[in-house]
């Protein structure tokens, strides 16, 4: 809105060639370089208002590259007086005898001026509710959140974006197994059987790297008979010990662990009890020989199995082979005879 204003007062102040200017031209040049900004409409109560002593509210809708251009739009206004359009014809002409050369450099000059104040002509708009993006220099994320979750008909839905999120995850998980998968078998191991002395075996829960409130739990199991530093008896009262843990079906003791964060923790958690348990059996202070081994909270399947009486013997055998070699010799003397039926031969003579 400045630059029209700006141009002028160069053009005025700028050259010899256009010195007689500045005195000819001296009201419409002040008239336009003391020029008041205004957003309201005049009223009834600036009737006596006079523009000459507190500048008229001039407005430039669009920048000037040159006073010529400014005077010739500035004429086409059928409500300006005769004064003022004597002025701006003086002013018009006299710039007409400027050379041609000065009104391209100052033409020039303009245009560059104008693109460096570009960016302070353009409105600053205040964000409301902007704590989080104070500092945000990406336009794009900078959002009000209104009206967002309206569907104005360029985009698809819901449902196509979650099935297009699950095509992308199946691409991703052939591309991990075509081209990371086969990496791995560079750190193969030989399958080595746990040592005498590793009785303790731990279970873990994984989700592929997904949250879930499982993933922490660690489960440990161990066979008493696998704890070579306990005797027959150290062992039954490590039984007695576990309690519910313990099943006697499979002699095993089972323990599990889910109460802290990390699976680590855990881990450690029921090493240290299992430790325990070892310790107190080892203590030869009570034996706990007045009790017995409680399994009551096990239930024991049971298994049919086929009887013993139902079993073939050799004897059995030898009469079942006797038969089937009777049966056979009668079958090929009634073949000879003729009298033996002949299934196959009787459907085609039917058909």
């Amino acid at each position: 809105m400045a630059s029209a204003a700006n141009s002028l007062r160069l053009c005025l102040g700028s050259g010899r060639q256009i010195s007689r200017l500045r005195h000819t031209a001296r009201p419409c040049a002040s008239l336009l370089l003391r020029r008041a900004l205004s957003t309201r409409r005049r009223g009834a109560a600036d009737a006596d208002y006079d523009p000459r002593k507190a500048g008229p509210a001039l407005e430039f809708d669009k920048p000037y590259a040159s006073p010529g251009d400014f005077l010739t739009d500035y004429l086409r206004n059928d409500n300006l007086s005769e004064e003022e359009r004597e002025q701006a014809d003086r002013m018009l002409e006299t710039w007409n005898k400027v050379p041609e050369d000065k009104q391209r450099e100052y033409s020039q000059l303009t245009r560059e001026i104008n693109q460096e104040v570009a960016p302070a002509r353009r409105p600053i708009f205040v964000k409301k509710d902007a704590f989080w993006n104070d500092e945000e220099t990406d336009t794009d994320i900078i959002t009000d959140e209104v009206g967002e979750d309206d569907f104005e008909e360029d985009d698809i839905l819901s449902m196509a974006h979650g099935k297009l999120e699950e095509h992308r995850e199946f691409r991703e998980y052939a591309r991990i197994a075509v081209w990371e998968m086969p990496l791995l078998s560079k750190l193969a191991k030989k399958f080595e059987p746990p040592a005498q002395g590793q009785a303790l075996r731990f279970r873990y829960t994984s989700y592929m790297g997904e949250f879930h409130p499982a993933d922490r739990k660690v489960v440990v199991e161990f066979c008493p008979k696998d704890l070579s530093q306990l005797n027959e008896a150290q062992q039954l009262k490590l039984k007695k010990l576990a309690g519910s843990r313990y099943n006697p079906e499979k002699d095993l003791v089972r323990m599990s662990c889910e109460r802290f964060e990390h699976q680590a923790q855990n881990k450690r958690f029921l090493g240290d009890m299992v430790q325990k348990m070892i310790n107190t059996a080892k203590d030869p202070t009570d034996m706990f020989i007045d009790i017995p081994l409680d399994t009551r909270h096990h239930t024991f399947t049971t298994k049919p199995k086929f009887p013993k009486g139902w079993r073939m013997s050799e004897e059995r055998k030898q009469e079942l082979e006797g038969q089937r070699r009777k049966a056979l010799a009668l079958d090929m003397a009634k073949e000879k005879a003729g009298g033996l039926i002949d299934g196959v031969k009787s459907i085609r003579e039917a058909l």
